[in-house]
């Protein structure tokens, strides 16, 4: 197929190119090729293109400065995600959208399935939701594949953060009152191409399985670098200085859509991290840094 990838120099897009690449013809575009904001060039981009499929990953993603800058997060995350759905549609292509645990309040206390139903507390999870509801009515050959706690090879997540701060400080404090389930992007991008050979088209949850405080994981982390003698203190979020923008809880995932289609389940997050920090992980700007 041909595929294009929106948001194609993010940390997702990264592991899609990898993964695409060598089966399928991709066109990775990042924002200074395609803006999704601009729905003129949304379109005449992909009428161009004329792609099979789209793997919508575009996002405005920092979920604090998005309190304050709200018309943004929602140009992007939600007419963005509208302006991509009306051009597959029109071009009878295929679209994955990429969508997040945000869009729960956190409040169940549970794992939640594709079922449940949503109530974002954030500007961020609001744009994210619209997006979704721009989806399912625009384009009916959609994937909407919520997913958590992204981390990966390319650009600053949790994991990155955890481990350079380790390193430099020799002590974290971590919240452990937060839960959720850890995702591998190439884990994901792996879901991704198994989905698009498919036309089982709807809603999935997508993480690797199980879950685990923000503390566990980052005690796993360090684990897995071999870093024992980081002081690890656990924190309640209460006791963190404010953010402007509030976080669910408890935001794990069920698989249910990924079970009920015979999709090749995702692994364990354990298993997954173990993976990416044994062989995926550059950590040599960080030790030049150390020198």
């Amino acid at each position: 197929m041909k595929i294009v990838i929106t948001g194609g120099d993010g940390q997702l897009g990264y592991d899609l190119k990898r993964v695409l690449g060598p089966v399928h013809k991709v066109i990775a575009l990042n924002r200074k090729q395609l803006d999704v904001t601009d729905e003129d060039a949304v379109t005449k981009t992909l009428q161009q293109l004329r792609p099979d499929a789209v793997v919508h990953a575009a996002a405005y993603t920092n979920v604090d400065r998005a309190e304050g800058e709200s018309e943004a997060a929602y140009q992007v995350n939600a007419l963005g995600a509208l302006h991509v759905a009306a051009a597959c549609h029109m071009l009878n292509a295929k679209l994955v959208h990429v969508s997040t645990d945000y869009v729960f309040d956190g409040a169940k206390q549970d794992a939640y399935s594709e079922q449940d139903m949503p109530n974002p507390i954030n500007i961020y999870g609001q744009s994210k939701l619209l997006g979704e509801k721009f989806v399912q009515l625009t384009c009916s050959q959609a994937f909407i594949v919520r997913t958590s706690w992204l981390y990966g090879a390319k650009g600053a997540n949790f994991v990155t953060k955890v481990l350079e701060k380790a390193r430099t400080t020799g002590e974290l404090t971590i919240v452990d009152d937060q839960f959720g389930s850890p995702t591998y992007c190439l884990d994901l991008a792996l879901l991704i191409r198994e989905l698009l050979k498919t036309e089982h088209y709807g809603l999935y949850h997508a993480s690797n399985s199980g879950v685990c405080s923000r503390f566990e994981f980052a005690r796993r982390i360090l684990h897995e670098a071999g870093l024992q003698g980081v002081l690890l203190h656990p924190l309640p979020t209460e006791q963190l200085p404010a953010v402007p923008a509030k976080r669910p809880m408890y935001s794990a995932f069920r698989h249910g859509a990924i079970e009920r289609h015979g999709l090749s389940p995702m692994r364990d997050w354990e298993a997954a991290l173990a993976f990416f920090i044994r062989y995926d992980y550059d950590d040599s700007a960080l030790r030049k840094k150390e020198v």
